[in-house]
Protein backbone atom coordinates (compact mmCIF):
# COMPACT_ATOMS: atom_id res chain seq x y z
CA UNK A 1 0.00 0.00 0.00
CA UNK A 2 0.98 3.58 -0.88
CA UNK A 3 1.61 6.11 1.77
CA UNK A 4 -0.38 8.12 -0.30
CA UNK A 5 -3.41 5.29 -0.52
CA UNK A 6 -2.22 5.18 3.28
CA UNK A 7 -3.55 8.45 4.15
CA UNK A 8 -6.22 8.37 2.13
CA UNK A 9 -7.41 5.37 4.22
CA UNK A 10 -6.89 6.99 7.42
CA UNK A 11 -9.08 9.75 7.21
CA UNK A 12 -12.70 7.54 6.42
CA UNK A 13 -15.37 8.50 8.15
CA UNK A 14 -18.47 7.03 6.24
CA UNK A 15 -18.22 4.25 2.73
CA UNK A 16 -21.29 4.78 0.72
CA UNK A 17 -21.39 1.65 -1.36
CA UNK A 18 -23.80 0.99 -4.90
CA UNK A 19 -25.48 -1.92 -4.93
CA UNK A 20 -25.69 -3.72 -8.75
CA UNK A 21 -22.34 -4.54 -9.59
CA UNK A 22 -20.81 -4.06 -6.27
CA UNK A 23 -22.91 -6.14 -2.89
CA UNK A 24 -24.15 -7.76 -6.30
CA UNK A 25 -23.08 -9.22 -9.60
CA UNK A 26 -24.81 -6.96 -11.72
CA UNK A 27 -27.14 -9.52 -13.24
CA UNK A 28 -31.21 -8.15 -12.93
CA UNK A 29 -33.32 -11.47 -12.26
CA UNK A 30 -37.10 -11.53 -12.68
CA UNK A 31 -39.68 -14.32 -12.26
CA UNK A 32 -42.00 -14.87 -14.50
CA UNK A 33 -44.53 -13.24 -12.03
CA UNK A 34 -41.97 -9.55 -12.59
CA UNK A 35 -40.65 -10.09 -9.27
CA UNK A 36 -36.89 -9.12 -9.18
CA UNK A 37 -34.37 -11.33 -7.60
CA UNK A 38 -31.22 -10.56 -6.06
CA UNK A 39 -28.64 -12.66 -4.90
CA UNK A 40 -26.16 -11.14 -1.99
CA UNK A 41 -23.14 -11.79 -0.38
CA UNK A 42 -23.36 -13.29 2.86
CA UNK A 43 -19.29 -12.38 3.38
CA UNK A 44 -20.15 -9.31 2.15
CA UNK A 45 -22.63 -8.38 4.41
CA UNK A 46 -20.59 -9.79 7.58
CA UNK A 47 -18.23 -7.58 6.37
CA UNK A 48 -20.05 -4.46 6.24
CA UNK A 49 -20.95 -5.18 10.43
CA UNK A 50 -17.60 -5.33 10.99
CA UNK A 51 -16.47 -2.05 9.61
CA UNK A 52 -19.64 -0.17 10.95
CA UNK A 53 -18.42 -1.83 14.78
CA UNK A 54 -14.82 -0.48 13.14
CA UNK A 55 -16.61 3.52 13.64
CA UNK A 56 -16.78 3.10 9.66
CA UNK A 57 -20.52 4.34 8.95
CA UNK A 58 -21.93 2.98 5.80
CA UNK A 59 -24.33 4.01 3.24
CA UNK A 60 -25.72 2.77 0.31
CA UNK A 61 -26.38 5.01 -2.72
CA UNK A 62 -28.09 3.18 -5.99
CA UNK A 63 -29.81 4.30 -8.99
CA UNK A 64 -32.32 1.89 -9.01
CA UNK A 65 -35.38 1.08 -6.24
CA UNK A 66 -35.70 -2.07 -4.91
CA UNK A 67 -37.42 -3.34 -2.02
CA UNK A 68 -34.78 -6.30 -1.87
CA UNK A 69 -32.43 -3.39 -1.30
CA UNK A 70 -34.64 -1.83 1.53
CA UNK A 71 -34.69 -5.77 3.29
CA UNK A 72 -31.04 -6.08 3.04
CA UNK A 73 -30.41 -2.38 4.64
CA UNK A 74 -32.60 -3.03 7.20
CA UNK A 75 -31.20 -6.68 8.00
CA UNK A 76 -27.38 -5.05 7.58
CA UNK A 77 -29.03 -2.24 9.88
CA UNK A 78 -27.70 0.41 7.20
CA UNK A 79 -29.50 3.62 8.17
CA UNK A 80 -28.09 5.66 5.15
CA UNK A 81 -30.39 4.53 2.33
CA UNK A 82 -30.49 6.30 -1.03
CA UNK A 83 -32.57 4.38 -3.95
CA UNK A 84 -33.22 5.45 -6.56
CA UNK A 85 -30.56 8.37 -7.47
CA UNK A 86 -28.65 8.56 -10.94
CA UNK A 87 -27.25 11.12 -9.90
CA UNK A 88 -24.67 9.87 -7.72
CA UNK A 89 -22.22 12.45 -7.03
CA UNK A 90 -25.35 14.38 -5.40
CA UNK A 91 -26.27 12.40 -3.65
CA UNK A 92 -22.67 11.51 -1.85
CA UNK A 93 -22.43 15.37 -1.35
CA UNK A 94 -25.80 15.90 0.20
CA UNK A 95 -25.04 12.87 2.53
CA UNK A 96 -21.93 14.32 3.19
CA UNK A 97 -23.45 17.58 4.33
CA UNK A 98 -25.92 15.50 6.37
CA UNK A 99 -23.00 14.06 8.22
CA UNK A 100 -20.82 16.80 8.14
CA UNK A 101 -18.42 15.16 6.68
CA UNK A 102 -15.63 16.57 3.76
CA UNK A 103 -14.56 15.02 0.84
CA UNK A 104 -11.64 13.30 2.13
CA UNK A 105 -13.63 11.50 5.08
CA UNK A 106 -15.53 9.86 2.35
CA UNK A 107 -14.88 6.69 0.09
CA UNK A 108 -17.23 5.46 -3.27
CA UNK A 109 -17.18 2.11 -4.39
CA UNK A 110 -19.13 1.65 -7.51
CA UNK A 111 -18.09 -0.02 -10.92
CA UNK A 112 -20.34 1.97 -13.45
CA UNK A 113 -20.35 5.24 -15.22
CA UNK A 114 -23.62 7.00 -12.89
CA UNK A 115 -21.25 5.87 -9.79
CA UNK A 116 -18.17 7.84 -11.62
CA UNK A 117 -18.54 11.19 -10.70
CA UNK A 118 -18.77 9.79 -7.39
CA UNK A 119 -15.84 7.93 -7.63
CA UNK A 120 -13.98 10.74 -8.30
CA UNK A 121 -15.70 12.99 -5.50
CA UNK A 122 -14.70 10.73 -2.90
CA UNK A 123 -11.78 11.41 -0.78
CA UNK A 124 -10.93 7.26 -1.49
CA UNK A 125 -12.61 6.16 -4.57
CA UNK A 126 -13.30 2.34 -4.90
CA UNK A 127 -14.46 -0.38 -7.49
CA UNK A 128 -13.90 -3.82 -8.45
CA UNK A 129 -12.06 -5.84 -10.48
CA UNK A 130 -14.79 -6.52 -13.61
CA UNK A 131 -15.83 -2.58 -13.59
CA UNK A 132 -15.46 -0.67 -16.61
CA UNK A 133 -12.24 0.31 -17.83
CA UNK A 134 -12.47 3.82 -17.70
CA UNK A 135 -13.98 3.51 -13.98
CA UNK A 136 -11.25 1.14 -12.85
CA UNK A 137 -8.96 4.27 -14.22
CA UNK A 138 -10.21 6.82 -12.13
CA UNK A 139 -10.03 4.75 -8.94
CA UNK A 140 -8.21 4.71 -5.82
CA UNK A 141 -8.06 0.74 -5.51
CA UNK A 142 -9.53 -2.14 -7.19
CA UNK A 143 -10.37 -5.22 -5.88
CA UNK A 144 -9.17 -8.64 -6.63
CA UNK A 145 -12.65 -9.94 -6.18
CA UNK A 146 -15.56 -9.22 -8.91
CA UNK A 147 -19.09 -7.29 -7.70
CA UNK A 148 -20.86 -9.75 -5.86
CA UNK A 149 -18.33 -12.18 -5.44
CA UNK A 150 -16.57 -11.10 -2.21
CA UNK A 151 -15.18 -7.72 -3.22
CA UNK A 152 -17.41 -5.27 -0.33
CA UNK A 153 -15.51 -7.80 2.57
CA UNK A 154 -12.59 -7.77 0.63
CA UNK A 155 -12.84 -3.86 0.20
CA UNK A 156 -14.03 -3.96 4.27
CA UNK A 157 -11.06 -5.61 5.53
CA UNK A 158 -8.61 -3.76 3.33
CA UNK A 159 -9.85 -0.49 5.27
CA UNK A 160 -10.44 -1.80 8.28
CA UNK A 161 -6.24 -2.95 7.89
CA UNK A 162 -4.83 0.23 6.89
CA UNK A 163 -7.03 2.14 9.90
CA UNK A 164 -5.56 -0.38 12.47
CA UNK A 165 -8.84 -1.66 13.91
CA UNK A 166 -8.99 -5.07 12.09
CA UNK A 167 -6.81 -6.72 14.66
CA UNK A 168 -9.06 -5.81 17.19
CA UNK A 169 -12.41 -6.44 15.01
CA UNK A 170 -11.14 -10.17 14.93
CA UNK A 171 -10.29 -10.98 18.02
CA UNK A 172 -13.29 -12.27 19.50
CA UNK A 173 -13.41 -14.78 16.42
CA UNK A 174 -9.57 -15.98 17.50
CA UNK A 175 -10.40 -16.46 21.68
Amino acid sequence: MTEELQRKAQAIKLVAFDIDGIMTDGRLYFTSLGDEIKAFNVKDGLGLKLLRDSGVEVAIITGRTSELVNRRARDLKIGKLIQGREDKKIALQELMQQEGLSVDQVAYMGDDLPDLPAIRLAGLGVTVSDALPIVRQHADLITEAKGGDGAVREFCDWLMLAQGNLNSILEPYLS
